[in-house]
């Protein structure tokens, strides 16, 4: 635990030199702690993963806490992998991308302490095995990046963003305050394992604690209906730091669930589908508002919670095999999820990366105005489309292994099952494929309109060049790391057995699930030999191609395209959206033609989110106009003070009198 420990210190101290070196090392200065820190950590939780065994070191006696256990067990080491790998490049990014930012009056000092602050503190978020310790890191993760989301505070809409994002994130406390008073006050303690033995004395405990758990942690992980803040929250945030966030930050609200999980045991059917339920509605509800939106930030922000749902369906799986008794369900749901987990990491944080570098050349985040990116920008739209393919769960990327390891968990869990889970397992299996197949309707309309086509504005057309090194070095690892999982699965999933077996023991040998692990490896390699025949007959096409000059034959000279002719991000949803008018609030903005050859007619499709239009906007209006009428105290004069002194005065004389 020395390491971790180290690890730690070593973040600390990069935020403190940040605050001291001249502006343009700030970033340089924190990418070098970062990276020592990161390989500090990552020594820990490697010897965890290759042994099973567990870490551990005590802080005896402090004052407040008492004794604070810190341990890094199999599910603490796949967490910290996750923290320090995406955190370290996540970092190296931001030398690129704040590079337009410095010596510009902005706060960078602040901004790197806040950076290193919150990667400390998520790996004490998931490390931490004292009640309220952890809420003292899991606090200071959660003002650290509402620090870090209101960088540009001098905007309304950032400011907004991050104020909704910090009510919702104390709303999460709320929650996980009173799962911890409740065990602590059973068990007489804020150890987690004496969580776990009262639990195991009193299991009517179970439900109550990891319901209350489960939204409380689930806030901060953006299940619906507690998702609100994500998708006004990422756009806002620098694109470095909407990476750490949805790839990362989220992440430990999962953790949390299946830390809570560890603690009650085997959990009861009617928790597990709630958990279902949830979970499905989730991936649902996020891929479908996804499709309507036409920022990239906030498109990519919905599919953070498509991709949370996906993650609480595989732990949901998971959770029904256990209630059910049957291992094989149990593993390959936990398996799914847990590798969903890296996974989604990994390519949310190269689309969020590549996402940020277009902004960076265009200074617009509206995709509408795009197009034609890819010879301006080749090796971002190239890394976009890798990442696009892989969060579609399509081969031969990482995002196809750990969906298919969820799809065979409901499968195999389908012959054996009761009435009631054989409808759950078929409509959850039909959700699941319904998600990706919106996806692929989502990610094919964000690559055509940003990448392909004409140029729809001048800010598309003005764009010279890709951006720096420095930023396509981390998105190039991360397409790396999506190839790597989706060909050779399975030496990833070895890392990942040591944490499923906490849940269900040590099952890593069963037939059924190596044959999956094979099955999917195959697939995978068909899929990247077919893609490198292809790409190979596309190379020699533009070679032939270069030596011709193409002209259409009834074109009578013409061979160029129009902006005007092209699909737009509305036109292209809109066949599909249509169908679900009931689910959306539907704002169109129309300019309608007034001339034979109109020049600036367009048709815009704005889409508010159902929830927050009917439910979290009502709710704010009622309140503020509660408070309204209260103006008038906050506001009055020194004699209205003065009496309310005196009245408060009186009352309290008439107490004392009356009860003595």
């Amino acid at each position: 635990m020395e390491y971790l420990v180290l690890s730690i210190e070593i973040l600390l101290f990069g935020a403190l030199a940040a605050l001291l070196v001249k502006e343009d090392f700030k970033l340089k200065v924190c990418s070098i702690f970062t990276l020592f820190a990161s390989l500090t950590a990552l020594y820990p939780a490697g010897y965890v993963l290759f042994t099973g065994e567990t870490l551990s070191g005590y802080f005896e006696n402090t004052p407040l806490f008492g004794e604070i256990l810190l341990a890094i067990d199999p599910l603490s080491a796949i967490f910290v992998a996750v923290i320090s790998v995406m955190s370290l490049l996540g970092v190296i990014y931001a030398n690129g991308y704040m590079k337009p930012y410095l010596n510009k009056g902005m706060n960078t000092s602040s901004h790197c302490f806040f950076l290193m602050l919150l990667l400390a503190s998520m790996l004490g978020v998931v490390t931490v095995q004292n009640g309220l310790f952890f809420l003292i890191v899991w606090e200071l993760m959660s003002l650290s990046s509402f620090f870090l989301v209101i960088f540009e505070g001098e905007k309304k809409d950032v400011l907004k963003a991050g104020i909704k994002y910090l009510i919702y994130m104390h709303f999460s406390v709320i929650f996980i305050m009173a799962m911890i008073a409740l065990l602590a006050n059973a068990s007489g303690s804020f150890s987690f394992g004496g969580f776990t033995e009262a639990v195991a004395q009193n299991p009517k405990l179970a439900n109550i604690a990891f319901l209350l758990a489960f939204v409380g942690f689930g806030i901060k992980a953006g299940f619906v209906p507690f998702h609100n803040w994500l998708p006004d929250a990422h756009p806002a945030a620098p694109t470095h730091v909407s990476g750490i966030m949805s790839g990362v930050m989220i992440k430990t609200g999962i953790y949390g669930i299946l830390r809570t999980l560890l603690i009650i045991g085997v959990p009861s059917k009617f928790v597990s589908y709630v958990v279902l339920v949830i979970a499905v509605i989730s991936a649902l509800y996020g891929v479908l508002y996804a499709i309507t939106q036409h920022d990239i930030k906030r498109l990519l922000a919905y599919h953070s919670i498509e991709n949370i749902g996906i993650i609480g369906i595989g732990i949901a799986i998971g959770m029904l095999g256990l209630a059910y008794g049957n291992n094989i369900v149990a593993l390959l749901g936990f398996s799914g999820a847990i590798l969903h987990v890296i996974n989604h990491s990994i390519f949310k944080e190269l689309l969020f990366f590549a996402a940020g570098s277009t902004y960076i050349k265009t200074h617009t985040r509206n995709i509408e105005t795009l197009g034609g990116l890819i010879k301006k920008m080749p090796y971002t739209a190239l890394l976009f489309i890798i990442g696009s393919v892989a969060i579609c769960g399509l081969p031969p990327f990482n995002g196809f292994i750990s969906e298919f390891l969820i799809y065979a968990g409901m499968l195999q869990g389908i012959p054996s099952s009761e009435m009631g889970m054989f409808i759950t397992l078929v409509i959850s299996i039909g959700a699941l494929a319904m998600v990706g197949t919106m996806a692929v309707l989502c990610f094919s309309k964000a690559s055509g309109i940003m990448f392909l086509g004409e140029p729809r504005s001048e800010a598309a057309a003005d764009v010279k060049g890709d951006v720096s090194s420095v930023m396509i070095l981390p998105m190039s690892i991360l397409a790396l790391f999506t190839l790597l999982i989706g060909v050779l699965p399975q030496y990833v999933i070895k890392f990942i057995m040591p944490p499923v077996s906490q849940f269900i023991g040590n099952q890593t040998a069963l037939p059924i699930f190596e044959s999956a692990i094979s099955l999917m490896q195959t697939v995978s390699i068909c899929f990247a030999v077919f893609f490198i025949i292809l790409a190979v007959f596309l190379v020699i096409r533009f070679f032939i191609n270069r030596r011709y000059e193409e002209h259409c034959t009834w074109g009578c000279g013409y061979n160029r395209a129009n902006p005007h002719m092209q699909y737009t991000a509305s036109s292209y949803a809109s066949p599909f959206i249509s169908t679900l008018k009931p689910l959306f609030k539907r704002v169109s903005h129309i300019k309608k033609p007034k001339e034979l050859f109109p020049k600036d007619a367009y048709y815009e499709l704005e889409i508010e989110d159902i929830e927050e239009a009917y439910i979290v906007n009502p709710i704010v209006k009622w309140d503020e106009k509660l408070l309204a009428k209260f103006e008038r105290i906050q506001n009055g004069n020194m004699q209205q003070y003065i009496l309310f002194g005196l009245i408060f005065l009186v009352l309290a004389i008439i107490r004392l009198i009356i009860w003595g």
